[in-house]
């Protein structure tokens, strides 16, 4: 998905003077971190970060980035206490792999004066980062429920594959939840698929194999949507019901485009809100402006009417 076609829902930014304004031979250097991946939603993270230092620093020669993708944890701890220490960075822009692992190395670079933003993820202890961006996960929820409620207006049954058992998971089943509250969909059962292909695959066999009615199916993620559309296909079931997932992969985005009938709509959760935290960051430098607080992108759902706007062919997710 491009930039420039990202939503916002709500944006709760203070904007004042405190910020720093750069003086013509100020040096700065951001910091940029994010687990690596070359594929999935998190390689479009590192596309669409990689993106944006690209085009930062041509507008901007007196700011300098520091990049890094890890595998794990204890490499992404590393790295930013390497960041600090060696390369002197004066801001971190972080998306943690594990949040609960990273917040108290992340609050050692915030203690040590430096600004930081957080990305997607909340860390364990509030308060900890300057600025927070994420996509709607509530809304992310939401919407797949309120598409669900008006394809089947008669009532019908659902079975839930979700990600992993971490806050922003419970804010989309919370958001799907509250949305059916009062409606005749009955959810027949909810499993953790771990945000993989895979386990998408095993989990929707499953239940392929317990529920002879299913009419729908919410995937909290594209990459579990596609291993759950191939269960459903081996299966031969794919006239039985739709699937709609989550993020705006490419390839489903395709799908909805195609007029898909196993894949009607999707709900967007770019990994392009990377480009948009960096750039915030960036600016809280360059500008002259106080820039805190949270930065929220909307979920927006994905139809046939506006694919088109979502596709991006460069894009590795």
């Amino acid at each position: 998905m491009k930039l420039a076609k990202t939503l916002m829902a709500s944006v709760v930014i203070a904007a004042g003077l405190g910020g720093v304004a750069l003086a013509q031979d100020d040096k700065v250097t951001i910091g940029v971190s994010v687990p690596a991946a070359t594929h999935g939603w998190t390689g479009g993270v590192n596309y669409f970060a990689q993106q944006a230092i690209t085009r930062l620093s041509e507008t901007y020669p007196n700011v300098e980035f520091v990049f890094a993708s890890s595998p794990d944890s204890p490499k992404q701890i590393a790295d930013i206490e390497d960041m600090v220490s060696t390369r002197g960075i004066d801001a971190l822009v972080i998306l943690p792999g594990d949040p609960d692992a990273m917040t108290s190395a992340i609050k050692q670079v915030k203690d040590a004066g430096k600004f930081v933003t957080v990305v997607d993820r909340q860390l364990s202890i509030d308060g900890v980062e300057n600025l927070y961006v994420a996509g709607d996960n509530p809304g992310l929820g939401a919407n797949a429920a309120e598409y669900i409620k008006s394809a089947l207006p008669d009532g019908g049954n659902v079975v839930i594959l979700r990600g992993l058992p971490i806050p922003i998971d419970q804010q989309r089943f919370d958001g799907f939840m509250g949305s059916i509250e009062g409606s005749n969909i009955m959810v027949l059962e909810n499993q953790f698929a771990n945000w993989n292909r895979d386990d998408g695959f095993r989990v929707m066999q499953d239940f392929l194999t317990r529920f002879p009615e299913i009419d729908a199916v919410w995937t909290q993620d594209d990459d579990i949507s596609l291993g759950a559309i191939e269960a459903i296909k081996q299966a031969g079931r794919e006239d039985e019901m739709f699937v709609v997932g989550g993020a705006g992969m490419q390839q489903i985005i395709q799908a909805v485009a195609n007029g898909d009938p196993l894949t009607p709509v999707d709900v967007s959760y770019s990994p392009a809100m990377i480009a948009t935290a960096i750039e915030l960051t960036t600016s809280h430098f360059t500008g002259g402006i106080q820039v805190a607080g949270r930065y929220i992108l909307d979920s927006t759902l994905i139809t046939k009417d506006n694919a088109e706007q979502f596709l991006d062919a460069d894009s590795p997710f």
